[in-house]
């Protein structure tokens, strides 16, 4: 091997050796240099490695007292311990950081100050932190504290504090009254004024922080909801969430309690409690609403208040093709740019560049996709999450829309007038907008009685809960829903038939006939029921034979609901009398007949139709604005009332 000897002129020069390796990149001393193809310096082939040299001035320009580099001050630290460990209850600051003078000392942590500060380990770790003006208030899994910053207390010979001016960054910790903390929740928290709140799962509550109290506030009416419903926040070794934001516009605190079973995404707010999301307000000093959205972050600012929720979606293909852009049907959930596509057909990785809506239909639509793709009519195609902001209480959209979906209003109320007597509840009525509806109106429970096999036991009540067609659970229709008029019709047979099949002389037609509607005629034993009518021909068609003859006359009547108004008379405001099955409007005040739909109890008598009103002690009642009724507006109730019997004997 060959060696080399090279006189240097200064003590201070870097006498440096370069190494081109294969792939050209150059190393010096052991650390990679520049490579020729960005500029750096060039390998050349074939030169042996021991002659490759270079030798580098550490001074600049290499003059004698020029500025030199150096390596600065090192640190040398012996660590007896040198592994980590984790202080769940210890509170660590760093250097200051002034932008005023440009020192920034935030990650300096000095081990020769005494820069930390513990709390009581038996309270758990420390979940959240909030600075007050000068007080650190301090949220550990089972207690509430407060510290002093840039201050210190001291006592005096009785106990009492005194706080004093001190150089300490974090002062005493003191703590709050209460054995309340904020579990593993910190989600939970939210501030307003000089108010806290936050949750406690470990005591299931809900609770306010001001004055340097802490109040329950989960027991203002609720104290057996929250009891129940935080404690099954997390289950089965899954973790659920108790997210918390105050709502600026609304002036109230917003909590959302959701189990781990909510995150499949479900749709709406059921018994099964997925999600409960609800409102506490300070003006009326009690929780207010339940809310149909179960969101995954919230927030206030400039008096607006947003949410941010992600919805995964899917589609069917409309037609098959190949390309970028398809028309996609049944779209359930949401379409987002930038969301994952996958299904029969797609490649990994593959987005939605666009999704535009169909204006008049939102289960249709057309998607652009990026790369393109072969797909079949049919295919199912599945979009993942994408978070999206969304603003409440915008007035460009429906009241109760959340996340793009419609939820109707209501409220549950019990009447309970003279308590210890029986009554039999006659009407209903209320004052407030039109399109309000009864969904159920129900009796007090009998009691577990033992049923006559002797088997279990059973329970009964009275109620007006029944089935309407076009409506889903409505005992009571709005006055818009239960409007309908009468239709009379009346026309003469052309030719004669004993069939079910009849032709009318349509010179002698008066009158509407419609499917559904009742027939009768001197020359028919019994009423029949109009199967289908061409007015262009003439042409009836009716549910049962019967012997016919040429010239006899056929009567007609019939029941045309609002909803039918359009399709039968083309008009939506026919000119008949109008009558109200639900709700009639009088003096802007709306009332209904309670219709009993009851089954039979154990020796009654009469039941269900056969009598008027619901018997009981107390009735809970439970109201929803309609579906079509001023769809999305304002609706407002003020008062709701029930005339009623008492019944004797009690």
């Amino acid at each position: 091997m060959a060696g080399a000897v090279i006189e240097v002129k200064y003590f201070n020069t870097f006498l440096l050796k370069k190494v081109n390796t294969s792939s050209n990149q150059v190393v010096w001393n052991g650390s990679r240099g520049i490579p020729e193809n960005i500029g750096g310096y060039p390998a050349i082939p074939g030169l042996n490695d021991d002659e490759t040299w270079v030798i580098e001035e550490s001074r600049i320009r290499g003059g004698y007292n020029n500025t030199t580099v150096d390596f600065g001050a090192k640190a040398y630290l012996v660590e007896e311990e040198p592994n980590g460990t984790r202080r769940f209850n210890t509170l660590i600051y760093s250097g200051i950081f002034n932008s005023r003078t440009g020192i920034n000392n935030t990650n300096v942590f000095s081990v020769a100050d005494d820069i930390t500060k513990s709390a009581d380990p038996a309270n758990g770790s420390i979940q959240k932190l909030y600075a007050e003006d000068t007080n650190l208030n301090i949220f550990q899994e089972l207690k509430c504290s407060r510290a002093l910053i840039d201050k210190d207390a001291i006592f005096t010979a009785e106990g009492n504090p005194a706080v004093t001016a001190s150089n300490l960054v974090i002062g005493v910790i003191q703590p709050i009254n209460g054995k309340y903390g904020i579990s593993k929740n910190p989600e939970s928290f939210a501030t307003y004024g000089n108010r806290k709140y936050f949750s406690d799962e470990n005591n299931n509550v809900v609770l306010r922080l001001a004055g340097g109290g802490i109040e329950e506030i989960s027991s203002y009416g609720m104290k057996d909801f929250f009891r129940d419903e935080i404690n099954k926040i997390n289950s089965a070794g899954s973790l659920g969430k108790i997210l918390g934001s105050y709502d600026i516009y609304g002036s109230e605190y917003v909590i959302s309690l959701q189990s781990p079973s909510r995150y499949r995404e479900a749709t709406t707010r059921t018994s099964s409690s997925l999600y409960n999301t609800l409102n506490f307000d300070e003006r009326a000093q009690g929780w207010v609403s339940f809310f149909d959205y179960a969101p995954d972050q919230m927030f206030s600012l400039r008096n607006n208040f947003y949410s941010v929720k992600s919805n995964a979606g899917s589609a069917t293909v409309v037609a098959s093709g190949t390309g970028f852009t398809f028309s996609i049907n049944n779209i359930v959930g949401f379409i987002q740019q930038y969301s994952i596509v996958t299904g029969t057909g797609i490649t990994a990785g593959t987005t939605v560049s666009s999704f535009t809506p169909d204006s008049n239909d939102p289960t249709k639509g057309s998607i652009t996709i990026t790369p393109g793709a072969t797909l079949s009519a049919g295919n199912t195609l599945s979009f993942t999450a994408v978070p999206q902001l969304w603003r409440h209480y915008d007035a460009s959209v429906n009241r109760g829309n959340f996340y793009g979906a419609n939820y109707p209003s209501s409220i549950t109320f019990v009447f309970n007038p003279n308590p210890t007597n029986s009554k039999t509840f006659k009407t209903v009525g209320y004052e407030g907008s039109n399109g309000w509806q009864v969904d159920t109106f129900s009796s007090d429970s009998t009691g577990a009685t033992l049923s006559v096999d002797g088997l279990g036991y059973n329970s009964s009540e009275d109620t007006t809960d029944r089935i309407i067609s076009g409506f889903d659970s409505v005992s009571t229709l709005s006055y818009n829903d239960g409007e309908y008029v009468l239709t009379e019709g009346k026309a003469s047979v052309a030719i004669n038939t004993t069939s079910a099949n009849v032709v009318l002389n349509l010179s002698t037609f008066t009158g509407y006939v419609n499917a559904g509607d009742v027939v009768t005629s001197s020359s028919l034993q019994s009423q029949r029921t109009v199967v289908s009518y061409n007015n262009a021909t003439g042409a009836l068609v009716l549910n049962q034979s019967g012997t016919l003859n040429a010239g006899d006359v056929l009567h007609f009547s019939g029941v045309v609901n609002r909803s039918n108004y359009l399709s039968v008379f083309n008009t939506v405001n026919p000119p008949l009398s109008k009558y109200y099955s639900g709700f009639n409007r009088k003096e802007n005040k709306y009332v209904a007949n309670l219709l009993n739909f009851s089954n039979p109890n154990s020796a009654e008598v009469l039941y269900g139709q056969n009598i008027s009103g619901i018997k009981g002690f107390y009735a809970t009642v439970k109201m929803s604005t309609d579906k079509t009724t001023d769809f999305g507006g304002e609706k407002t109730l003020f008062s709701v009332e029930s005339t009623y019997d008492m019944n004797n004997g009690y």
